[in-house]
């Protein structure tokens, strides 16, 4: 799954690892300063954020697209020269410009967010009374959003298409792989299901929770220094009391919670959908030999492997009940948490109408991230088992000796056991 795209992918996920997190201190570190010597320095402590779109183009983030770009080519130079594959640039080059507009787009995020202030604030004046303004004034306050909004969903829109190629790019390497060895690997059970199906949900997945995750990641770290500015406004937790960074506490105590609920109540899922893919194999199997046996896929054998799949699926969904009982009651509650953190602050009047709305999306977009595991717990389950389906083939190849319960469905899969013969637990 990895070698076939990845040079030597333990030893290249591990320096990207090393290598991203030395990057990302030396920024916090003297980095950015260093932007001064090319006459692209940071923004001088205190200096109010620039609204709009202009933001995107300033000296600070010029500086940073040209540091971004100088770490990727300096880590993608190491391994041309290191360990040359044949899929490097996919494998490094375009996963780096993945990243950049997800990093990008999240940005974006934090431009809108600062736009909330002043202009929720100028709102707030406006329903008062208090504050004069012409048409003019409001619609150029609503075109300062637009552009960023219009950027925002071109850059996604580009990304999305990168993403999608990039990935089948990944498939199309798995399948080169795998056809190069297929003499080796076509007397396992499944060996075709396993190149043509496995492989395109394997993608398929990546593409989304891939994704999902980097962007999780990108918006924590992008938005948890936006979280702890606008916490100067709360001063105190319901209950708790006064504490030190309020929001922070919040969100992490928050989603701590929600993630360790519903992990607990999912625990059960990664090995009973394994279980039904199993079942849903063996029948789906049994009916391909059929297609040119006349004494397979007989109605006793059918009506038998069809109901090993009515029972797993009947189970599944039992306790899928539970399971969904306890994220839909977190995800509902989630929708009034942050009304609920604010309200002595609303009611003490210490925050205004911009500073509500800039809180409560900051506060949104770091709880976002970090219910990252509870809002794909399902997909995760699914990517699970199709791991370890593509996991116990590749290891045909490799040699290697799986985890127990791994190890008996291969072994049964090299005997080339008739499904109705593998027993379902």
């Amino acid at each position: 799954m990895f070698v076939s795209f990845f040079p030597q992918p333990k030893l290249f996920f591990t320096s990207a690892a090393v290598w991203s997190l030395a990057a990302i201190l030396f920024w916090f570190f003297g980095g950015e300063q260093l932007g001064a010597v090319f006459g692209l320095p940071p923004a001088a402590a205190g200096t109010p954020p620039i609204i709009g779109i202009a933001v995107l183009w300033s000296k600070p983030f010029l500086w940073f697209y040209l540091y971004f770009a100088a770490c990727v080519a300096i880590f993608y130079a190491f391994w041309s020269w290191y360990a040359p594959h044949p899929w490097q640039n996919w494998s490094i080059l375009m996963t780096a410009v993945i990243l950049f507009f997800i990093y990008f787009n999240v940005q974006i995020s934090v431009a809108v967010n600062n736009w909330y202030g002043p202009f929720f604030d100028y709102v707030q004046g406006l329903m008062s009374g208090t504050t004069p303004s012409t048409n003019a004034e409001f619609y150029k306050g609503l075109a300062d959003f637009s552009w960023l909004a219009l950027v925002g969903m071109n850059v996604q829109v580009v990304n999305a298409f990168i993403v999608s190629h990039w990935i089948f790019r990944w498939r199309t390497a798995m399948n080169d792989y795998f056809m190069a060895n297929w003499g080796r690997l076509r007397h396992i059970e499944g060996a075709s299901q396993r190149i043509q199906e496995d492989t395109m949900r394997f993608s398929q997945i990546m593409e989304d929770l891939g994704s999902t995750f980097v962007q999780s990641i990108m918006t924590l770290i992008a938005f948890l220094p936006v979280l702890i500015q606008l916490q100067a406004h709360i001063t105190e937790l319901p209950i708790i009391g006064a504490v030190p960074q309020p929001l922070v506490v919040a969100a992490l105590g928050w989603c701590l919670f929600g993630t360790i609920s519903v992990m607990v109540a999912g625990l059960k899922l990664p090995g009973l959908q394994f279980r039904n893919q199993r079942v849903e194999a063996a029948y789906r199997k049994e009916l391909v030999y059929g297609e040119d046996h006349p004494d397979r896929a007989q109605p006793a054998t059918t009506t038998q492997l069809f109901t090993n799949v009515r029972r797993n699926y009947f189970k599944l969904y039992f306790h899928y009940i539970y399971f969904n009982v306890v994220r839909y009651t977190y995800l509902q509650a989630d929708n009034i948490f942050s009304l609920l953190i604010l309200g002595p602050s609303l009611v003490a009047h210490k925050i205004t109408f911009g500073a509500l709305n800039q809180i409560s999306n900051a506060f949104g977009k770091v709880t976002n991230s970090l219910q990252f595991l509870l809002n794909s717990w399902s997909t995760i389950v699914e990517l699970q088992s199709v791991h370890k389906r593509l996991r116990a083939f590749e290891a045909t190849l490799q040699g290697e000796q799986l985890p127990a319960i791994d190890q008996h469905y291969l072994e049964r899969e090299r005997a080339g056991m008739r499904p109705e013969d593998q027993p379902v637990s």
